[in-house]
């Protein structure tokens, strides 16, 4: 298979931020619009494209099946030497980090508009995370904005076909060189990761409950986003909770009508559901998994700024914090200010 290189004249306001560039679903399926932005993507990565593996995964939102075959025609074009992508697209942005890392990647597309409603008409994002897992810094995305402002043109391998329905290695060659796409369970290295960090057994006999206590009720709900397969892996099967006590699981392109924002509107369900007393604790994620919200008994709510003290108050439970200590904890100005104490 060889590349085709495509002309193409820049669009206005493809100026991504730290959470990457997000517009409407029908702006990015635009002819060119997201292959512009890929192929701009590739040309700020550093050290090079060429070469390099990348991670590939989203929240499951509509489109981001069509972007992660665009994705991988466009990075075997531009040299790319491996793309690892989630099962059918699949991957928290949380779960990319860890990837990221865990294989020494040289960064990650993400495809995710976060708390945006989904569905054919709403939002769609794209943002680039660097080799330390983490958002891809302001030289960095003024770098993709500045090749934006200039692309005159893109290069792609339309006739290379390759599934992500399945799990396992596909090998292609493009002018002469070999590419690589590794589709990969989903949740399988973040959870690898979630045990070396928390103690499994103990949280485990705190939920199944004792002779002389009573199971810990937990209610969980995912919002239909990226976060369900990795919910009850962790927490059904992992963790033993009952079934049920795991809600709005399954991934959907729409979100299933929900707007994924764990608040306490938007969660609504899950708040009336702690308030009749029978769980302990319940938590709703966000879309792509990278925020949460926490109730406790009666739906106490729970800020998320004292969500950190909390755990900052209590690191000698966490196994990961007490054999490796901490140097510090990181708040923005306006967050609340009770991890100061």
């Amino acid at each position: 298979m060889e590349p085709v290189v495509v002309k193409t004249t820049p669009f206005e306001g493809q100026k991504p931020g730290t959470s990457g560039l997000r517009k409407a679903v029908k702006v990015f399926q635009q002819p060119n619009y997201t292959e512009n932005f890929v192929q701009s993507i590739l040309g700020a990565v550093q050290p090079s494209a060429a070469g390099s593996t990348l991670v590939v995964g989203g929240d499951g939102r509509f489109f981001c099946t069509e972007a992660v075959d665009l994705i991988i025609k466009i990075a075997a074009a531009n040299g790319v030497k491996k793309l690892i992508v989630g099962h059918k697209g699949i991957l928290s942005t949380p779960a990319v980090s860890c990837i990221i890392r865990k294989y020494k990647a040289t960064g990650g597309i993400v495809l995710t508009a976060s708390h945006n409603p989904g569905g054919p008409n709403n939002d769609f994002g794209i943002k680039y995370n660097t080799a330390n897992g983490g958002p891809a810094p302001e030289s960095v995305t003024n770098a993709i904005y500045e090749l934006t402002k200039n692309i005159t043109s893109y290069s792609i391998v339309p006739d290379l076909k390759c599934s992500i329905d399945y799990c396992g290695l596909q090998y292609f060659k493009v002018s002469g060189k070999e590419f690589e796409v590794e589709v990969i369970d989903s949740v399988v290295d973040y959870l690898q990761l979630m045990k070396r960090i928390f103690d499994f057994d103990v949280i485990r006999k705190l939920i199944q409950g004792s002779n002389n206590k009573a199971p810990f009720n937990i209610l969980i709900d995912s919002m239909n986003g990226v976060t369900g397969p990795y919910v009850k892996k962790i927490f059904i099967e992992e963790l033993c909770a009952p079934s049920n006590n795991a809600i709005n699981v399954k991934p959907l392109t729409d979100f299933g009508g929900v707007h994924p924002d764990p608040n306490l509107t938007y969660a609504h369900g899950l708040v009336k559901a702690l308030q009749e007393g029978e769980y302990d604790l319940g938590a709703a994620f966000d879309g792509d998994g990278d925020r949460n919200m926490i109730l406790g008994k009666k739906a106490f709510f729970i800020n998320p700024s004292d969500s950190l003290a909390v755990l900052a108050n209590n690191l000698e439970c966490i196994p990961y914090f007490k054999e490796n200590g901490v140097r510090g904890f990181a708040r923005s100005m306006p967050t609340g200010a009770a991890v100061d104490r």
